[in-house]
């Protein structure tokens, strides 16, 4: 099997992790396409001795590196006025290290001593980032969560996971039309939503509805992420495949609403 053989499977989600880590579909792919064609320009240099998919974070994270560091260490968010504005209202009390190492163990899946690999750490620096990180977004980013869940005991779990985080549960919606209604009598700061809903309506109509009124972020949380991640038209910044963890929620909500300006204290 060839290298792009090897690779391929695992593009969705690192266009994935780059859209979260950055904010925007287009400079996460930006960062993707540099990855790649360093990959190409040097296949030599392709790390040998670990997994593929490894391999391929590791230089993806050598180019994210490279371009998003001064010498002091300072963030410098490749992406417009107004998210690099809120990113940099968040990094005042997160580092953009902290971010990585949470994505890429509770959303990626890495295990703490692939991650250490992957940003050049050690496994206790790891899980201290995870921690830091975890604690500081949380205490900036509380708001109202409108829940698009049609499954009885998914959409209980979700509604812990979101209490647990400090956050409030303006409602939950099993069809589209209740989840547009729901949004107009209480406007939320966050949606997650399922695809398929229990009257056959979709989700992803619902949030285009509800997008269509007003700006928010939302997470696609679905059994059939292919109906997303199909690279044909704008894909969503946040998608957790169902079954999820419920450390994989945790880690979107709070990167979700690490790129919202209306969680930032004035």
């Amino acid at each position: 099997m060839s290298l792009g053989q090897k690779l391929a499977p695992h593009l969705p989600f690192l266009r994935r992790y780059a859209r979260a880590l950055t904010g925007s579909q287009s400079h996460g792919d930006n960062y993707v396409r540099a990855a790649l064609e360093a990959i190409v320009a040097s296949p030599g240099d392709f790390p040998a001795d670990v997994d593929a998919r490894v391999g391929l974070y590791r230089t993806f994270q050598a180019i994210w590196q490279s371009t998003t560091y001064d010498d002091d260490g300072s963030a410098q968010p490749p992406f417009g006025a107004e998210r690099e504005a809120v990113a940099q209202a968040r990094l005042q009390t997160i580092t953009p290290l902290s971010r990585q190492a949470l994505l890429l163990t509770a959303m990626e899946g890495f295990t703490v001593t692939e991650t250490a690999y992957l940003i050049d750490s050690t496994d206790d620096e790891v899980e201290a980032l995870v921690a830091d990180a975890v604690g500081e977004i949380e205490r900036q980013t509380r708001t109202d969560v409108l829940i698009i869940e049609d499954e009885p005991i998914i959409a209980m779990d979700l509604e812990t996971i979101v209490r647990d985080l400090g956050h409030s549960v303006t409602g939950v919606a099993v069809t589209r039309d209740e989840a547009v209604a729901q949004a107009h009598a209480h406007r939320p700061g966050l949606v997650l939503a399922d695809i398929q809903l229990a009257d056959d309506s979709s989700g992803i109509d619902a949030v285009k509805d509800i997008l269509a009124e007003f700006s928010v972020p939302v997470i696609f949380i679905t059994a059939f992420p292919e109906r997303l991640l199909t690279g044909e038209r704008p894909e969503p910044t946040f998608l957790i495949t169902k079954p999820f963890q419920r450390s994989t929620v945790r880690a979107a909500i709070s990167q979700a609403l690490f790129f919202d300006a209306a969680t930032v204290a004035a």
